[in-house]
């Protein structure tokens, strides 16, 4: 049996086993995913840094990030000066991209067939990611789990933090929309 793209797998399979499930009498009610969020957090390693490094830091994050999800990222501030942390007001700490259409879908694809299979100690997406509105929201510990990363170039590991953002109207619908993509979710 060839392998159906996620897209199609989802009008071919998900579609109608959701309709079955669930009774909806139209497609259109049928939840999908509407984007994915990509985001990693580095304000605790740029903070004692110099202008320039910081700069290069920067530069360094938004290669990685562009190679992993395909589109830039956009770079986050903070919104206030916290001492006990040595954060300024408006200093880079973080950077997210939000994917949505073809570039969400070749993700998505290749999180869930070469990425979470490879990453060291995974035993599956916990239940519990899935929150009351069905999104799903986990972390990957190292972004060199990716094909697309080389470890021996990249000298600092980041983690992602990968938000699945759905139209399921609740955790039971969300839960089953993502299994029925082949998610691979822990056995409970």
């Amino acid at each position: 049996m060839a392998i159906l793209k996620l897209k199609e797998k989802y009008k071919k399979q998900v579609i109608s086993g959701m309709k079955e499930k669930f009774g909806y009498k139209n497609v259109m009610a049928v939840p999908k995913i509407q984007k994915v969020v990509v985001n990693t957090g580095f304000g605790r390693i740029i903070g004692p840094k110099t202008k320039d490094e910081q700069r290069k830091f920067s530069e360094y994050i938004i290669q990685n990030v562009s190679q992993v999800t395909g589109q830039r990222p956009v770079l986050t501030s903070a919104r206030k000066s916290i001492s006990s942390f040595k954060l300024r007001e408006g200093s880079v700490i973080g950077a997210k991209v939000t994917l949505r259409g073809k570039k969400m879908y070749d993700f998505l694809e290749r999180l869930i067939n070469i990425v979470l299979p490879r990453s060291r100690d995974f035993s599956g997406i916990s239940l519990k990611s899935v929150d009351q509105s069905g999104n799903l929201n986990f972390g990957i510990k190292e972004h060199i789990a990716f094909p697309e990363i080389s470890p021996e170039k990249s000298p600092i590991i980041l983690g992602l933090e990968i938000t699945v953002v759905t139209s399921a109207k609740s955790k039971k619908e969300g839960l089953e929309l993502l299994k029925l993509l082949d998610f691979p979710f822990k056995k409970s």
